[in-house]
């Protein structure tokens, strides 16, 4: 048998054997081989070359895998509420959680092993804690269905999003086009574009989120800015104010759903390096920049 093949089947066994308490081993093992017909079940059809290796019942097996199940949910709530500890600051508070919400968060989050998808859910609790109704239950049952990749491609497009405080949103700028006048009917087919794919972030990350219900599905339009207008976009620990230098230019971004908003308060990402120099060279011929530190 190659090797290979051989340390996946050790693998799987492993696996196989933490979720129900018992070896599984091949047939035959114990030097006591089937017959013929023992190969076979009373429908003909070739029995499996491996079964658990115990003496115990069905039931007595199934109560200690629940058992064991029980055991690891245990040890994921309290490895997050420890780490919620952890990050919580010592401020004066009057609120509480609603406990209908606590008791949710305890049954979404009791699955979750990863520790980087813990970290997420500690911070949920504290975040909570800290200010009730941040978060909301859909929030939490679509982090509770989330795969480390999928929390990933969140955290990559969090680097490409702004925060505007006007509409408490955060978006992805995507690129500006001016409005076409009468006598200009196709400057809109001259659009100004940032390619994302430089930024390290793909479209497959996009449609992820998209998937996800954190991205809205279809690019958005800003209202048309008249010059002299103002939009400040806030990152981590930087924002930029765009100043329109003429009338008639309008923004295109992705915008964070409702969903994605809350979830994306979790990822605490400085703006992508590239991301920044590719507004800089895109909106400085129709926009005044200004960078500023956030303190």
């Amino acid at each position: 048998m190659p090797v290979k093949t051989a340390q996946a089947r050790i693998n799987l066994a492993n696996i196989i054997e933490s979720l129900l308490g018992y070896p599984i081993t091949k047939i035959g093992s114990n030097g006591i081989l089937p017959t013929p017909e023992q190969n076979y079940d009373i429908k003909g059809q070739v029995k499996p070359l491996y079964h658990i290796n115990s003496e115990n019942s069905v039931l007595a097996r199934a109560q200690k895998r629940q058992d064991l199940l029980l055991i690891k949910q245990q040890q994921n709530i309290e490895s997050i509420l420890a780490m919620a500890m952890g990050f919580c600051p010592d401020v004066a508070s009057t609120k509480q959680p609603d406990a209908d919400w606590v008791e949710h968060f305890i049954a979404l989050c009791e699955d979750t092993s990863n520790a980087s998808m813990q970290t997420l859910w500690a911070k949920i609790l504290t975040g909570e804690t800290l200010n009730p109704g941040t978060f909301s239950i859909k929030s939490l049952q679509t982090l509770k269905h989330m795969t480390q990749r999928e929390a990933d491609s969140l955290q990559k497009c969090v680097s490409l999003s702004g925060y505007n405080e006007k509409d408490d949103s955060h978006f992805i700028l995507l690129g500006f086009y001016k409005k076409p006048s009468l006598f200009d009917l196709l400057r809109k087919g001259n659009k100004v574009s940032l390619n994302l794919g430089k930024t390290g972030i793909s479209f497959p990350d996009i449609l992820t989120l998209m998937d996800l219900n954190l991205l809205y599905r279809k690019e958005i339009e800003s209202a048309v800015l008249k010059a002299g207008q103002e939009l400040t976009l806030s990152f981590l620990s930087q924002k930029v104010t765009l100043k329109a230098k003429s009338s008639d230019l309008v923004l295109s971004y992705y915008k964070f759903t409702q969903t994605g908003d809350e979830l994306s308060k979790l990822i605490n990402f400085p703006v992508n390096k590239i991301y920044k120099q590719l507004i800089n060279n895109a909106l400085e011929g129709e926009f005044d920049l200004a960078w500023h530190a956030i303190k």
